[in-house]
């Protein structure tokens, strides 16, 4: 019977990490791209921006609880695989990350084009961001085995 131990340090570093990608990601690099896709004016951003100046804890708080539980769940998933495997290494984090993604980030997503009526850059943009979140966590994990 296989016996995995998630490193909790490495959950937490992949949680920050994600969070740490997702501000710049929605932030400097594509931002403006982002708001437009998502056809938000500029006084729904004006407003969104007051209320997150307020509350912002609000929002911030459940999306670590996600980035720790999305961190969990693929560290778990890295030992498990390298254990399977008999193999260690960044290799593994970075095969576990991308797997995950197409097998689970891209067909949930993807409703939201052929469902929401999303334009395909927007999803490419998201789902571009759950890759590198994930491929980011997936290389994590191995550095603290």
């Amino acid at each position: 019977m296989i016996q995995i131990y998630v490193n909790c340090w490495a959950v937490l570093a992949g949680a920050i990490a994600n969070m740490g990608l997702g501000f710049v990601w929605y932030g400097p690099l594509f931002g403006k791209q982002w708001v437009a896709m998502m056809g938000w004016s500029k006084e729904a951003m004006e407003k969104g921006r007051a209320k997150m100046q307020k509350e912002g804890w609000k929002t911030y708080l459940p999306a670590f609880v996600g980035s720790l539980l999305t961190s969990f769940v693929l560290s778990y998933g890295v030992l498990f695989v390298s254990n399977f495997f008999v193999t260690t290494g960044i290799s593994v984090g970075l095969m576990t990350g991308f797997w995950a993604w197409l097998g689970f980030v891209v067909p949930v997503t993807l409703s939201t084009v052929l469902w929401e009526g999303k334009s395909w850059n927007l999803w490419f943009l998201n789902a571009s961001y759950y890759l590198f979140s994930l491929l980011i966590i997936g290389a994590i994990v191995p550095a603290f085995e």
